[in-house]
């Protein structure tokens, strides 16, 4: 078979079977084709059957193409097994969704990627690499991943996934560190001059395991009470070193390209060897954990705390004294070093034990599943758990228990659907449990990710689930974000790496086909805005850009009244280079806009203020976006409306927008979204942020004038898979972007 004609000319060789003689199976080639790709081909064979060529010396020559087209037997359309490249027995014959393992060539795995949720392919966050390939797991029926393949391309082969945590786990402790050193040898530790830290608020962290000690020196490693040990005795720390590092070591430990760590660890102990901290200590032995920490140096830190607490359920959302010390570690206003912090907080985990065997969602949404105490912390990104652990090994006994991408078991969830914040924020991989036999489910190695253990050499790898290895997962993705744009603030970064997430097919299968806006209450509860999409978060493609914006405004002044409480101060405008001339020319073409709005709020957690979001929090912000022709005047007097608090609804955009203003104007970080026509998205270049009352708005507040509070303002817009260049067009323009003080 002449296969160089085959990997040409809008033709990609995908694989080449040889011959069998055993069973009289010829050479066979599969090829993906362009519809171009197809037509060159059949002239190639039309050609072929035509008339001879004269050769100089006038006979016959031999027909055009004859190599390629005397070499092929037959020519039909391949299925699903033409791509397969395990053993044929392990192809999958069950209907329904199943995992796959997609080996992609990388000039098109983003092509792939990004357009397989269409097809109901859904594609995991996890990537093996390789010099020419790139492998991911998805989840799809035949059908639905044989239309991706046939429309997206890219698609080299396909496999049965097959290595899962347990496999290293079960190792031998020889050949476990085999692995670990293959991976030492291909890691370089580079962070510059000035890299970003994960401090890691847990129980301490080894330094002995070769994958760590590069990114942990040794006077990094702190603990709240100077009497304590430095050692991870228990070694819950370390596991989560391993994944802020590496992530999930099942699928890094696979591939064979070099790594690069660009940020550092350092461990902070806030948990005792033995024992535990009293209730009444938990904030004191975080703040001294933090302090301890910060004696070192001026760093970009991200604080990953995975510890939670029962003792304050239910609350309900209302703050306790733990979530309200982290409000203030994260604004400034506690610690010896008063600024602000980047926190991750996990969510806590599910009772095992209140399971059945079916129907897990119901237990996870009751209220007595409610996500544990200090993550409900206002200005914390919190981090629930998904799973995309669907696979166990061959002949091994049960079932997974939660669908893939969805709802982790292990994840607590909100019991509230308005008033405090949304919670958690994310979710990251928490793991999968898995069903055999009577309940309850049980915890399974196989559906867990893979990290470092604390006792090495004695055993170098073991494996971290629940929402523990989520927050540690989520650390390592927003630092690692924060180390791209290290000029950022933490408010900022916070704005763009949850605004970046996105509900998986899976979730979203929970909503009807024509959503209102309280059908999103469940997603909320359960997944927040969903997983973060770091790509989306990075990079600004031409026909989908971010604008940031980072100012400081002065909510409120002294009234003209003696004794009455202060008044609203200012508004700021923002004028914003959108692509206008781009937007018109896709006419009535979708288009996503997606505004996010971060402060930091300093907490007021006394009893009264407890029930009020509106005396919790030192200031609460909005923002407001003009309507299509909605001249500044008129949009500054519909705005200025809002003469006290409670009169919102008097400027509700109930015009596209997606989750709307009960989902929205919560918390201290609010997302919201629209679909519109792109030539009414030109017309809307407006964004307003106000302040509603806070606790800093009482009388008892002395000068109110002289408090102000920064926020990022994070703007995507998006025309999805239409070409458009929108960003070319903003960067040009972005450096006459008027902002007005109202």
């Amino acid at each position: 078979m002449i296969t160089k004609s085959l990997n040409a000319s809008g033709l990609t060789l995908l694989r080449l079977a040889p011959a069998r003689q055993e069973d009289g199976q010829p050479n066979r080639a599969t090829v993906f084709a362009s519809s171009g790709g197809i037509e060159k081909l059949r002239r190639k064979i039309e050609d072929f059957a035509g008339a001879l060529p004269i050769k100089k010396d006038g006979s016959d020559g031999r027909p055009k193409n004859a190599d390629l087209v005397q070499s092929i037997g037959a020519i039909v359309e391949a299925g699903l097994r033409a791509l397969w490249r395990s053993p044929g027995d392990r192809f999958p014959s069950d209907v329904g969704s199943k995992p796959w393992e997609i080996w992609l060539d990388k000039n098109q795995a983003s092509q792939f990627i990004s357009g397989a949720a269409q097809y109901g392919v859904a594609v995991g966050a996890d990537r093996i690499e390789f010099p020419e390939d790139l492998v991911v797991i998805a989840i799809a029926t035949s059908d639905g991943l044989a239309r991706a393949i046939r429309r997206l391309g890219g698609v080299r082969a396909l496999a049965a996934p097959t290595v899962t945590a347990d496999y290293f786990d079960g190792l031998e402790p020889e050949e476990q560190i085999g692995w670990v050193q293959s991976l030492v040898n291909r890691t370089t530790y580079d962070g510059g001059d000035d890299p970003n830290a994960i401090t890691l608020l847990d129980t301490g962290v080894s330094r002995a395991h070769p994958l760590i000690a590069p990114a942990l020196q040794a006077n990094d490693r702190h603990a709240a009470d100077p009497a304590w040990g430095l050692d991870d005795l228990k070694g819950h720390g370390t596991s989560l070193a391993g994944l802020a590092l590496f992530g999930d070591l099942t699928t890094v430990l696979q591939g064979t390209l070099p790594i690069t760590i660009r940020h550092r660890l350092e461990s902070a102990k806030i948990i005792p060897d033995a024992g535990f901290n009293p209730h009444h200590l938990l904030g004191a032995v975080t703040r001294a954990g933090v302090n301890a920490a910060e004696t070192v140096g001026q760093r970009r830190r991200t604080f990953a705390l995975a510890s939670t607490t029962v003792d304050d359920t239910p609350h309900d959302g209302a703050p306790t004294s733990w979530s309200s010390e982290l409000d203030q570690l994260t604004s400034g206003v506690s610690g010896n070093q008063q600024h602000p912090r980047l926190l991750v907080v996990s969510a806590g985990n599910s009772d095992q034990n209140r399971f059945g065997n079916t129907g897990y969602l119901s237990v996870s949404d009751h209220p007595e599943n409610e996500l544990e105490s200090p993550a409900q912390a206002w200005n914390a990104v919190s981090v629930g758990a998904f799973t995309e652990k669907n696979v166990l090994p061959p002949a091994e006994p049960g079932t997974p228990f939660a669908p893939a991408g969805d709802l982790s078991p292990s994840s607590r969830t909100a019991s509230w659907i308005s008033h405090w914040p949304i919670k958690p924020e994310v979710v990251f991989e928490g793991g999968n449990w898995v069903v055999n036999g009577a309940p309850p489910p049980m915890r399974h190695p196989a559906l867990s990710t893979l990290t470092t253990c604390h006792q090495y050499p004695l055993r170098a790898l073991t494996t971290c689930a629940d929402t523990s290895g989520a927050t540690a997962l989520a650390a390592k993705a927003i630092t690692e974000l924060w180390s791209d744009y290290p000029d950022l603030w933490p408010e900022t970064v916070r704005a763009i790496f949850v605004s970046s997430a996105r509900w998986t097919t899976q979730m979203r299968g929970h909503l009807p086909p024509n959503p209102a806006k309280w059908h999103y209450e469940p997603l909320f509860r359960r997944y927040g805005y969903g997983v973060p999409e770091m790509e989306r978060a990075r990079r600004s493609a031409s026909n989908a850009l971010t604008l940031i914006v980072e100012d400081t405004i002065t909510p409120y002044r002294k009234s003209a009244s003696s004794g009455a409480d202060h008044v609203h101060n200012e508004m700021k405008l923002f004028e914003l280079p959108r692509p206008v001339k781009e937007l018109r020319k896709l006419t009535n073409t979708p288009v996503t806009l997606r505004i996010a709005l971060s402060t930091f709020i300093f907490p007021n957690p006394s009893e009264p203020a407890r029930g009020s979001k509106f005396r919790y929090a030192s200031h609460n912000l909005r923002f407001k976006l003009n309507r299509p022709n909605e001249k500044r005047p008129a949009f500054i007097a519909r705005i200025s409306k809002v003469a006290d608090d409670f009169d919102e609804a008097l400027v509700d955009e109930d015009d596209g927008w997606t989750f709307g203003q009960n989902r929205r104007d919560v918390g201290s970080l609010q997302i919201d979204e629209l679909t519109c026509p792109a030539s009414d998205l030109a017309r809307r270049n407006i964004i307003a942020v106000h302040p509603v009352a806070g606790w800093w708005k009482s009388k008892a507040v002395q000068n109110p004038h002289e408090r102000s509070a920064r926020f990022a303002l994070v703007v995507e817009i998006d025309a999805e898979a239409v070409e458009a260049d929108l960003y070319a067009e903003v960067k040009a323009a972005i450096a006459n972007m008027n902002v007005v003080k109202v």
